[in-house]
C-alpha cells in the first residue's frame, strides 16, 4: 500500500499544529507509548509540551498523509563543545491507524540525512524493551549498547527496562563539528 507522504519542518508551531500534535501526542500514549507521559494524558499538558518543543537545538518534522499529521520526529542536536558530533533521535510517533505505512522510517530517514548536514557522525536513542520500535530501530542499523533496568513507569505501575540504541552515520569525525 502507497500512502501520499509529506515531511516537513517545522520552524515555528502555530495553534492549529500545536492542536494537531496535541492529539496525536495523547492517541500515541493512550496507546501505550512510552515518551514521556502516562495517560490519561490532557489536552492542557500536551499543548504545553508542544508550545515549548522548539527549543534550543531542536530540530522537528512533521509527516502529513491524507492532509492530517500522521506522525513526528526530534532530533536533538547536542551542543556542548566536546558533543557538537553527535544528536539524539527523539519523539518518534506515528499515530495508531497510521502504522506499516512506512512513516516511521520516512521519519527516521529524514532525521538522519538532517543529522549527516548538521555534521553529526553519531546517533543515540533509547527505546521500552520490548516495544515494536526497537525492531525498527535494529532493522535501521542502530545497535544496542545496553538497557537500564527500572528505567520508566507505566500507567498501571510497573517498571520497565529501557534500551539504548546508537548508530555512526560516517565513519569519521569531521573537523567542520568544531565550527
Amino acid at each position: 500500500m502507497t500512502i501520499d507522504l509529506n515531511v516537513v519542518e517545522l520552524k515555528e508551531l502555530d495553534a492549529s499544529i500545536v492542536e494537531e500534535l496535541s492529539e496525536l501526542l495523547i492517541d500515541i500514549v493512550e496507546d501505550g507509548a512510552s515518551i514521556g507521559f502516562l495517560p490519561p494524558l490532557s489536552k492542557e499538558i500536551a499543548k504545553q509540551y508542544w508550545k515549548e518543543a522548539l527549543g534550543s537545538g531542536v530540530i522537528l518534522w512533521i509527516a502529513r498523509s491524507e492532509n492530517k499529521i500522521a506522525g513526528t520526529i526530534q532530533l536533538h542536536l547536542a551542543l556542548k563543545q566536546n558533543a557538537t558530533h553527535r544528536a539524539e533521535v527523539a519523539k518518534l510517533m506515528v499515530h495508531p491507524s497510521q502504522r506499516r505505512n512506512g512513516i516511521a522510517r520516512a521519519l527516521m530517514n529524514t532525521v538522519e540525512d538532517r543529522a549527516a548536514v548538521e555534521g553529526r557522525s553519531l546517533l543515540v536513542l533509547d527505546t521500552r524493551s520490548g516495544d515494536p520500535s526497537n525492531y525498527l530501530y535494529q532493522s535501521h542499523g542502530y545497535i544496542e549498547a545496553g538497557s537500564i533496568p527500572n528505567y520508566a513507569i507505566s500507567a498501571d505501575g510497573n517498571l520497565h527496562d529501557t534500551i539504548f540504541y546508537y548508530k555512526i552515520i560516517s565513519p569519521t569525525y569531521h573537523a567542520s563539528c568544531l565550527e
